[in-house]
């Protein structure tokens, strides 16, 4: 099999200009495709931290509701001594 070498100064002109274009618009495309690589990223991310708010503002939204808070005084109230009961006297129970 036969080897071929190629020297950079035996190419012409217009070959190397057409090489150097070339180049350079795998160069920008490049950039292109890493901006838009990043830029989906952020979005992805975005949504994955959003999705993960949401998720946790729920779970608190639940675990809120499921006690009553309320707020109260406490009022003490004089009890009153309790009476014998008579012999032929009934004690009526409330129900």
């Amino acid at each position: 099999m036969p080897t071929v070498y190629s020297n950079v100064r035996e190419r012409s002109l217009l070959e190397r200009i057409v090489y150097a274009i070339l180049a350079l618009a795998l160069v920008v495309l490049g950039f292109f495709f890493l901006a838009a690589a990043v830029v989906a990223g952020a979005i992805l991310a975005g949504v994955v931290l959003l999705r993960l708010w949401w998720l946790k503002r729920q779970l608190k939204k639940a675990a809120d509701s499921e006690f009553v808070t309320t707020e109260y005084t406490v009022i003490d109230r004089e009890t009153l001594p309790e009476r014998p009961v008579d012999a032929g006297e009934t004690i009526n129970h409330p129900r």
